[in-house]
């Protein structure tokens, strides 16, 4: 227990008690010139630092009794760091007076200790606390923090938690704070009871209290929602009843009374409502008033209510401004969205007439807004001009709300900043200058990712290392200064990925520059790669590096962000050149052990992205089709393919030249010999031959808060001009397992499907055509730009298909199962699937079963 001890001798009586003690000598009242003031007491402050305090000074002509002494310790005890404040007159020397103050500070603290919860939690709750070694002790912060405790947890439903605060002097001048906290149980809502509802049900009622709920032994693992009792949301669940009822037509319903009545026995509440129903009403005649830059018709479509409509207030707010739905189809926006940041929008209730209610729309339209200063606070990685060529709000340019929201989007889909924070603040509106600014504000996190794993894979041990700087700065690369460890903020991606084991080696190097030029959202992008396997055998596990197949690759391309109306639209062209060289490489993939292919494609792709957050969105879809294609070779060179088994070239010989038939023998008759299959495919597949279409549709649904519903679907198709040359043995879909690929050898494309083992849905040789369907749903844990953690549960079906005859869109291997996400900015995404496959694999009969799939840096 603190308390200030103020003594003043001098206020009224100054020459008795004190100064008699002090002086021995009668002090008569009168007027005195300070002479002097010196300051007793163990005191960490400089002497001089506290008489500045009292606003007292040498020289100085006070009265006594008077005001000055008194203001002196008030302004001391204002200050909160004294706990006694004496004033003394130590002597008077004709009309000078000796001034003695002594003071008695307040302790320090020197540690704190709670006890009564978990370690995670103490360290969070003394940095809210602001308990912090040195801090002024005294009674005020002993009763806010025991406030500020027991109010925090009744809100998380411990409504009898209990805060005993200990204060132990330490050494000098100060003090250990001890905290004891008992939470004691939850209370929980036992019961929840209706009166007067006939026209909505208990049912539909309860269903209204969002955040209160009863037990329910239908449903005790309640994972979103427990039955909780915290009195403030249980307020705000009252309103909700009052509005599920006025979206029901029934204008004047209202909460009558309510009871909660404790169990203390058993820490439950008991919730009785009554409730007053009222009756149903109707739209009469909505008029608009005010309004000269849309006329009444396009007003009246845009809030699309109707005369005879059931009234539903919360309906008619939401068209008129819907607070949940910043890019809502509502009339504030409308006007918002022209340049009438200043427009006010009421509905007001004119007349009633037996059930039907008319309403005005009253409009003030104001004068169009225009920006003023664009400006951007909190990267202090990113450059400025990175974030400024993504703003679609730009100085001297009309206030445009949907241009704000596309703009968060935007730096948000950057992956450099935090999107929960991203926030634009409108500041300095005047409707008189018809000015605003606009503030963006930003939260920087980690955009580049360190991959570095090792594993048993494939027969053997594979190694990887990846970098990829995702914020890169090209133009610094000879800057010695902005290694900060390396050149960033210039928005750049730069790649190097490098794997390996002791059968294959594969390097990659990838650059890509998102605004080409500067001026236009064009990204140029490019890749290098190259790798090499040697012939390995799995069962003796033997590498043969006399047999070796390589693939040289490179990959420059272009895309451009549309503008306008197709913000999100963003279409690409690639030119990929691939050489393939095998090297006594004869295995059951390849017919010709010696010999080279070449890839020459143009990939065109056009996306259309508008998910805003990659790490965990909320809303938001993304489209993709993209067309592969090469040349069609055959219809120019010249070549018969469905002739190439005839012609002698293509024929089996031996060392001397000579036609050997199908059992080895020599034959004079090149017609007689058996065919060289592999010279054969070695032609048909010099130059590969081949389009390569796919689809993919994925949308993210907000079902409730930040539970979200993610859809997927997917489809490829691998195709040939010419059917005598048939389909390549590259480029194929290898369906099944996690999705990662440890090496490509032949460029397939791994398709991610949980509950099987890895590319087992597949032919050996990989399918030509697949489809794939998703169901999602995803929970975040936490959204923090350190780490954002989420887990998800998921339904996947999905099959390959070895030609396009085979094709059944309904033959399909499903599967379910959870999992969980964490995004790390250093590591990337990794993760964890447990799935359960519900179909045999090809060529077995029974179910697949459980699979765990781990997720090392996929796509998101």
């Amino acid at each position: 227990m603190f308390y200030k001890r103020i003594k003043l001798f001098s206020a009224i009586f100054l020459c008795l008690a004190s100064f008699t003690a002090k002086a021995q000598d009668r002090i008569e009242p009168g007027q005195y010139v300070i002479a002097d003031i010196k300051v007793n007491g163990d005191i960490t402050y400089n002497e001089q630092t506290v008489v500045t305090f009292t606003r007292l000074e040498k020289g100085q002509r006070i009265n006594v009794p008077g005001e000055e002494i008194s203001n002196a310790i008030r302004k001391l005890a204002s200050l909160k760091l004294f706990e006694d404040i004496n004033f003394y007159a130590s002597k008077v020397v004709g009309d000078s007076i000796y001034l003695e103050l002594d003071v008695t500070e307040l302790p320090k603290l020197s540690e704190v200790k709670m006890q009564g919860l978990k370690k995670s939690k103490i360290e969070g709750l003394i940095k809210d606390t602001e308990l912090t070694k040195g801090k002024i002790v005294n009674e005020n912060l002993v009763t806010t923090t025991k406030n500020y405790i027991e109010n925090k947890y009744k809100k998380d439903g411990y409504y009898n938690t209990k805060v005993a605060i200990n204060v132990i002097p330490d050494s000098s001048n100060t003090v250990k704070m001890v905290v004891n906290i008992d939470r004691g149980k939850k209370v929980k809502v036992s019961s929840i009871k209706f009166d007067g509802n006939t026209m909505l049900s208990d049912g539909k009622l309860r269903g209204a209290m969002k955040n209160t709920k009863k037990k329910s032994f239908m449903n005790p693992l309640r994972i979103f929602k427990s039955s909780k009792y915290i009195k403030e949301k249980y307020k705000e669940d009252l309103a909700s009843i009052v509005d599920k009822y006025k979206e029901k037509g029934y204008r004047d319903a209202r909460v009558i009374e309510d009871t909660v009545a404790y169990n203390k026995d058993k820490n439950t509440v008991d919730i009785s409502i009554q409730i007053e129903e009222g009756r149903k009403y109707y739209f009469g005649d909505i008029k608009f008033l005010g309004n000269t830059v849309y006329p009444n018709n396009i007003l009246s479509q845009v809030l699309g209510i109707k005369k005879g409509d059931t009234y539903n207030g919360i309906l008619l707010q939401e068209r008129i401004a819907n607070p949940n739905k910043p890019d809502g189809e509502d009339l504030t926006n409308l006007y918002q969205n022209n340049g009438y940041l200043f427009s006010n929008i009421n509905a007001v209730e004119v007349r009633t007439e037996n059930d039907t209610i008319d309403f005005e729309i009253r409009i003030v339209e104001g004068p169009i807004a225009y920006l003023n200063n664009v400006t951007v606070v909190g990267n202090d990685k990113t450059n400025d001009h990175v974030i400024y060529r993504e703003l679609l709000t730009r100085p001297g340019q009309k206030w445009n709300k949907e241009d704000v929201i596309n703009t968060v989007r935007q730096l948000g889909a950057l992956g450099f900043f935090d999107a929960e924070t991203i926030r634009p603040d409108v500041k300095n509106a005047d409707p008189s200058t018809g000015t605003v600014d606009v503030e963006w504000n930003v939260t920087e996190r980690g955009s580049s990712q360190i991959e570095l794993q090792g594993g048993y894979g494939g027969g053997g041990f594979i190694g990887t290392l990846g970098l990829s700087f995702n914020n890169f700065s090209m133009r610094n690369i000879f800057n010695k200064e902005a290694y900060k460890p390396i050149p960033m903020g210039d928005g750049q991606k730069l790649s190097l990925r490098l794997q390996g084991s002791t059968y294959f080696q594969t390097y990659s190097l990838s650059f890509t520059e998102p605004w080409f030029g500067g001026k236009k959202p064009i990204q140029l992008f490019s890749s290098l790669s190259h790798s090499k396997q040697f012939l390995y055998n799995f069962q003796s596990r033997d590498v043969d590096r006399s047999q070796s197949f390589t693939i040289s690759s490179i990959t420059v391309g272009m895309s451009k962000r549309l503008s306008g109306i197709y913000d999100n639209l963003r279409i690409s062209h690639s030119l990929t050149f691939q050489y393939y060289n095998l090297s006594n490489y004869n295995t059951g993939l390849f017919t010709f052990g010696n010999g080279s292919s070449r890839n020459l494609a143009y990939t065109l792709e056009v996306t259309r992205d508008n998910r805003g957050s990659l790490i965990y969105p909320m809303s938001g879809s993304l489209f993709s089709v993209s067309a592969k294609m090469t040349l069609p070779y055959s219809l120019f060179n010249g070549i018969d393919y469905a002739d190439l088994e005839n012609q002698a070239a293509y024929k089996t010989t031996n060392s001397s030249g000579q036609y050997l038939n199908e059992d080895g023998q020599v034959v004079y008759d090149y017609q007689d010999a058996a065919v060289d299959q592999g010279k054969v495919d070695q032609q048909k597949f010099n130059w590969l031959e081949y389009y390569k279409i796919k689809l993919k549709a994925d949308w993210y649904t907000k079902i409730y808060n930040k539970l979200v519903l993610r859809t997927l679907g997917e489809f490829g198709f691998l195709g040939s001009y010419n059917s005598d040359r048939g389909l390549v043995p590259f480029e194929r879909f290898f369906v099944g397992g996690d999705g990662l690929a440890n090496y490509s050898l032949d460029g397939r494309e791994v398709i991610q499907l949980r509950g099987y083992p890895n590319q087992a849905l597949s032919s050996i040789n990989g399918g030509t055509v697949y489809n794939k369907f998703s169901l999602e749903l995803r929970y975040p844990i936490t959204l923090k730009p350190q780490a954002s953690i989420y887990v998800l549960s998921f339904l996947e079906a999905g099959n390959s298909y070895d030609s396009f005859r085979s094709y059944d869109p309904f033959v399909l291997k499903r599967s379910a199962g959870f999992g969980l996400r964490v995004f790390m900015p250093a590591f990337g995404l990794l993760g964890i699937d447990f799935a359960n496959g519900f179909d045999p694999l090809p060529g077995y009969t029974q179910k697949n079963g459980w699979e765990t799939h781990f997720i090392i840096g996929q796509q998101f």
